[in-house]
């Protein structure tokens, strides 16, 4: 739980430090390769992820959704939703916290985390071309928040390119 109020306080110190700017991107498509569990090393694994991420702004809020499908070499697999922002500062660099509820399978002996329903929390630091497409890294923490009778958690670094659809 620490991790995601750590990852909810980051990102709101982002949205309140950065100089909006008004840009209106198309909806992306968004591969990502990374580093599964490279933190604790019981199951690491590389990862490859697809996200579709929605141009569409939630009103009030400016919240962007997303979907997610991913898979990691160690046999874990994670298919989500959720919401993200993009914070962008000058024209070419975008920082994106994201959050979402992912079902998770993979549960084997080396990690088991410990519930079907894992909350994701992600910071995406990107840097943004001519034709709108992105080159990002990101950290990202996989936790079910408790709702299982373990919470080991675990976190993935990734490179994102994400290639603007229209």
């Amino acid at each position: 739980m620490k991790h995601q109020v750590f990852a909810a306080a980051a990102a709101f110190a982002v949205l309140l430090a950065a100089d909006v700017a008004c840009a209106d991107d198309p909806d992306f498509l968004s591969i990502g390769t990374g580093w599964f569990d490279f933190n604790r090393g019981k199951d690491p694994g590389a990862e490859l992820r697809v996200e579709y991420r929605s141009d569409y702004k939630i009103p009030y809020i400016q919240a962007k959704p997303f979907a997610a499908l991913s898979g990691a070499t160690s046999g874990h697999g994670f298919v989500g939703a959720g919401i993200l922002w993009d914070v962008y500062f000058g024209r070419r660099f975008v920082v994106t916290p994201s959050f979402a509820p992912h079902l998770w399978t993979g549960d084997d002996d080396e990690l088991d985390l410990g519930y079907t329903l894992e909350f994701r929390s992600q910071l995406e630091f990107a840097y943004r071309f001519d034709d709108r497409s992105r080159l990002g890294l990101a950290i990202s923490h996989y936790s079910n928040a408790s709702l299982g009778d373990k919470n080991p958690g675990t976190e993935t670094l990734t490179v994102y390119y994400s290639i603007p659809l229209h």
